[in-house]
Order: C-alpha cells, then structure tokens, then sequence
C-alpha cells in the first residue's frame, strides 16, 4: 500500500505537472564548506523526499550551467535521511541537487547519532566527536552487563514465547518502508520538473550527469536499480551485496553494472566489510571499480562536521566522475596521495 501510495504521488506530479513547490527550508552549517552554500529543502510536490540544493539555484545555473544529481537511498532502507544530513548538505555546496528518500524532517542529527553511536562504538577509534563538539565515550563494563542482562532476558522471553506459540502460523516477514524503485521515480519527478517550464529546477539539471548513492541498506537500493542507463556512477558507502538478498539485490545485480563504482568502506570493523570484498572481486573486468577503508567502522565520519572525511572522498569522486575534474582523480588512483592525504585508509582500484 505504502508503495503504490509513493508512485501514485510521483506519477501525480509528473502527469500533471505539478510544478515544484519548495513549503519548507532549512540552512545546515551554515551552508557547508563549498563554493556554493546549499539549503534542505521539503517540496509540496514531491513529499515523500529531500531535496538538497545550492542556495539561489537559478543565479547559479545561470552562472555556472546545469548542475549534477544525486539520488540517494538511507542506512537501514529508513525512510528518513537525517543521520546523512550533515554529508548531504556539504556535497550539494560543491554544486550537485540531491534528492534523497524520506520526507522532509527537521529532527536533531546529533540525537540521532548519539544513540547509535553508543551502541556501535568504533573500536578503532580513540575518540569520537560529534559535530557539535559532544564527546562520545564506549558503553562502561557496567553498561555492557546491564545490557547483555537484558537481551538474555528478552531472548528467554521470546523463546519461552515461541515455545508456547510453536503452532500458530510463522510471523510476517519484516516490511521496509521504503523500496529500490523510489531512486529512479524521483529521477523521473526531477527530470520532470526540469523540463517544466516555471518549476523550480527548470533547466537547472545536468541529467546526462547522475549518480545513486546509498549507504549500507541504502547500498543494496542502489545496486537494485544500477541497470537504469541514466545512472553514471554509484556510491556505495559502507555497503555491499555478499551473498546476501537485501531489498530485492543479490550478486546478480552486479552482472548489470554498467558505470564506475565507489565503495567507502569502515575497514573490518564494518559489518559490510566481507560483503564489500566480495562485491569488488566479482565486479566484472570491463566495469572501473575503487574501495577504499578507513578505521571508522559501520558509522563512517558522517556525524562530524560537515560529514568529515568521507564527505570529502565523495566530492572528489563525484567531481571526478560527473564532472570531468580529473585532477580529483588521485585519491582513487595514486597511492602516494592517497597514504599523504589519509594516511590510515586503505584502497585498492581495478579496470582503469
């Protein structure tokens, strides 16, 4: 229901061109660190998504042309990108609109963050801190106990629930509140509102420029819809298909890979890491494929500021690959440059 609930909202706008209309804005850190200072924004037409954006994108396009898309799919296949909101916001300062799956939400990125940053604290990591400057420490050995206590508890219960329970029918399958196709049904809204004249992003867009990115979950929504011809490169960040099913994508997936991909990866620390080897080596040789790992684990550096490292390695990519900076290349494809700028991560490249 949920699904044909988003389609009949997509294809509402699209067939009768409802123009863009932005009800609601938000300035994330000031805009970001890029030349061009970006805004979130919620639009009436298009509610179940995000849209992030340069600020003054018509002054802009008129400028500097038509600017790359993104679409971007959540961790978790959630239907709310707030934990992404700090990355989003600084890719789009470099000059990118992004529309990314969950409708449009003002919560606190670092309550988001903090939460699962205790419970999934990095190892590899000496400290964390967050974007607003909040430390946050590993769970004591106190806390550890408190909580093993209590999953014992809740396991004990739910077995001695399904023990007295064993003939009533197996439970539903769990339900995402999101899907892979909402990635391509917003590129069709965007391309769309593009060619409108009076919408928003009327000739604002580089369409011959897009990339889908996701991040874990996420991932497996973008390798899902990877075969759409419109899609020029993927991002995958702490992601990666295995041997696993996820949302519909399996390995099978990648045998329709067409476009350069990028997997950032959080090292062995991160529960997609084995999955992510095993998607680089099954990439096919004709496909340009990079992986690079960092020590940061399942949470990448998107809770510091302005999304910290990993924001920067997908504004080189992307810089890269959607608009011909090739001088953004060396991250991928030196060494040397690689071990000066990031000392700690590694990174591995084939097919170029």
């Amino acid at each position: 229901m949920k699904k044909l609930l988003m389609s009949a909202m997509i294809m509402a706008a699209s067939v009768g061109l409802v123009n863009a209309q932005t009800t609601q804005r938000q300035i994330v850190e000031e805009g970001g660190t890029g030349p061009y200072k970006s805004e979130v924004v919620g639009d009436a037409s298009c509610p179940g998504f995000t849209v992030y954006r340069p600020q003054n994108l018509k002054e802009l396009v008129a400028k500097q042309g038509a600017l790359p898309v993104i679409v971007y799919a959540n961790g978790a296949c959630f239907n709310n990108n707030v934990e992404m909101r700090l990355l989003l916001s600084e890719v789009a300062s470099y000059g990118y609109v992004i529309a990314a799956i969950g409708p449009y939400d003002e919560a606190d990125v670092m309550a988001q963050w903090r939460g699962v940053l205790k419970s999934a604290y990095p190892e590899t990591k000496g400290e964390v801190v967050m974007a607003n400057g909040e430390k946050i420490l590993p769970l004591t050995p106190e806390e550890i106990k408190a909580r093993q206590e209590q999953q014992a508890k809740e396991r004990a219960e739910a077995a001695k629930k399904a023990k007295k329970n064993k003939k009533q029918a197996a439970p539903a399958p769990m339900q995402f509140p999101t899907y892979p196709k909402m990635l391509l049904e917003v590129l069709s809204w965007l391309t769309d509102q593009n060619a409108a004249q009076g919408s928003e992003y009327y000739h604002c867009l580089d369409l011959d420029h897009v990339a889908a990115m996701g991040q874990s979950c996420g991932g497996a929504q973008v390798l899902g819809v990877a075969h759409d011809p419109r899609i020029k490169t993927c991002v995958m960040l702490n992601s990666g298909i295995g041997d696993m099913e996820m949302m519909g994508s399996t390995k099978e997936c990648l045998k329709n890979l067409h476009q350069p991909m990028f997997y950032m990866i959080g090292g062995p620390g991160d529960i997609a890491y084995a999955n992510a080897q095993k998607d680089y080596e099954r990439i096919a040789d004709n496909i340009p494929v990079v992986m690079l790992n960092s020590k940061d684990g399942h949470s990448g550096t998107y809770y510091e500021k302005h999304g910290g490292n990993y924001a920067k390695a997908v504004i080189k990519w992307l810089d890269w690959q959607l608009k011909g900076q090739v001088g953004q290349s060396a991250l991928f494809l030196d060494d040397e440059y690689l071990k000066m700028k990031f000392p700690e991560w590694q990174g591995v490249r084939k097919n170029f």
